[in-house]
């Protein structure tokens, strides 16, 4: 008996996973070394779940174009160099919608004879403009926190240096909180990632009311020196960035889901063991190929079956499952050509 590879299905399926908690040392975990989601709650639908990425990128970049606009207008009458960094760091996240916008776009697309999988890396390639976006400020942000240590400059109007950092913060945790949302929903690491960014951009913006009240109190070199902090911030949540959108563009999974779907085929009607699963995420949606062994006395048709109903479980067990391909093998059967 020859083995009997399967077609080709295609499954939408709704989860309803909730996320973290908003406990204070949960979310303050979650600046720098946030618990890793490879899938979220609730959106499965590729074509809906690509709107509210679009959504949630046209928002955030409004928000925090405003904000920045703000704290850019204020660093000119100040001369603050903490506040300089940390909007530096607000317009490169700004920018990073951009990018994310357009690969959202591009993922909606169809696939073709060329890119038979459709466009979903697109929004890998947009992750990857979100860690360089995040390095490029760090090295601003630190650059200019060691000019002005060595070359220190007065700082004015500190009352609306302090309010304009307390107005970043709010700005960026309100986008932080939206943008990982929707990323975790849809199984977006890049919008997850940027939501980091984000999230990081706010707590420094907190930061540079401390280097206002240091100022205050009669130290100027706070001011630098919170700069630097904001820099180390950054550099932190780089860290955590590269190591999310390294593991995307790698097809890795988290290994749980892995389980799942071994323990669920094994437990099918007909199924002797399970070869083997793997997994690959294309953009924010998961694909599968299973290798399962069945009785050799199966015919072709049951094998077909068999393997069929394999396919419509793991719609249950993967969340945002966008493709499955189990093949059906007599148990014994060697599967190499």
């Amino acid at each position: 008996m020859t083995h009997d590879p399967h077609r080709h299905h295609h499954h939408e399926h709704p989860h309803n996973h909730d996320g973290p908690g908003g406990k204070i040392g949960a979310a303050l975990r979650e600046v720098f070394a946030p618990h890793s989601h490879d899938a979220g709650d609730s959106i499965d639908g590729a074509l809906e779940s690509s709107a509210a990425g679009i959504r949630a990128v046209k928002i955030s970049l409004l928000v925090l174009g405003a904000t920045a606009l703000v704290q850019i207008a204020i660093v000119a009458i100040s001369g603050s160099v903490a506040l300089f960094a940390d909007t530096v760091h607000n317009f490169s996240d700004a920018l990073t919608a951009i990018p994310l916008w357009i690969a959202f776009a591009l993922s909606t697309k169809a696939a073709t004879r060329r890119y038979t999988y459709g466009f979903g890396r697109a929004e890998d390639l947009a992750g990857l403009f979100v860690v360089v976006m995040i390095a490029l400020s760090a090295v601003v942000a630190g650059v200019e926190s060691i000019r002005r240590l060595v070359n220190p400059v007065p700082i004015e109007h500190l009352g609306w240096v302090a309010l304009a950092g307390l107005a970043g913060f709010i700005g960026n945790e309100l986008v932080a909180v939206y943008r990982i949302r929707v990323g975790r929903r849809i199984g977006s690491a890049a919008l997850v990632a940027d939501g980091l960014h984000a999230r990081t951009d706010g707590f420094t913006s907190l930061a540079v009311l401390l280097g206002a009240g240091g100022v205050a109190l009669g130290f100027p070199l706070a001011d630098p020196i919170i700069g630097l902090i904001i820099t180390a911030a950054i550099l932190a949540v780089l860290r955590t960035a590269v190591r999310d959108i390294f593991r995307r563009l790698m097809d890795a999974v988290d290994p749980s889901f892995v389980d799942s779907a071994e323990s669920a085929l094994a437990a099918e009607p007909g199924v002797t063991a399970v070869r083997s699963v793997k997994m690959r995420w294309i953009g924010h949606r998961l694909h599968v190929d299973a290798e399962l062994d069945i009785d050799p006395a199966v015919s072709l048709t049951d094998a077909h079956r068999i393997a069929h109903e394999a396919e419509h479980t793991l719609t249950h067990v993967v969340p945002k499952l966008s493709s499955a391909l189990v093949h059906a093998y007599p148990a014994g059967h060697c599967s190499a050509r």
